[in-house]
């Protein structure tokens, strides 16, 4: 459901939405495949912001947090991702995105994970 506020941006939406049967409004990112990226799930922590992730594609990597997201976002073990896997180095990757719980349920819900 789309709300917009008052002001003229066209592209705002009011976090307090719900949908008609009641349920707040989520709004989830997802993998865009022409960026090669794929949901993963942190395994392991192994400090100095590389994680061990379980990736959808069935290969565990050793994933880095990149620089944009490291001081903004906490990663702790059993989070679902998103990464994209090294061209020169299959067994490396970079986090780019951490979902919040919400997001995860739906994601779940909806058949992506």
């Amino acid at each position: 459901m789309r709300i917009r506020n008052n002001n003229n941006n066209k592209d705002d939406f009011d976090p307090n939405a719900v949908n008609e049967d009641g349920s707040p409004v989520v709004r989830v990112r997802l993998p865009k495949k022409w960026a090669n990226e794929q949901f993963a799930f942190a395994d392991l922590m192994m400090g100095a912001n590389h994680i061990r992730v379980r990736c959808y594609d069935g290969v565990t990597r050793m994933g880095r947090i990149k620089g944009k997201i490291k001081k903004r976002v906490w990663i702790r073990e059993g989070d679902v991702l998103i990464v994209t896997p090294w061209s020169f180095q299959d067994d490396k990757c970079d986090i780019i995105y951490r979902y919040l719980p919400p997001q995860a349920d739906w994601l779940r819900k909806n058949r992506y994970l």
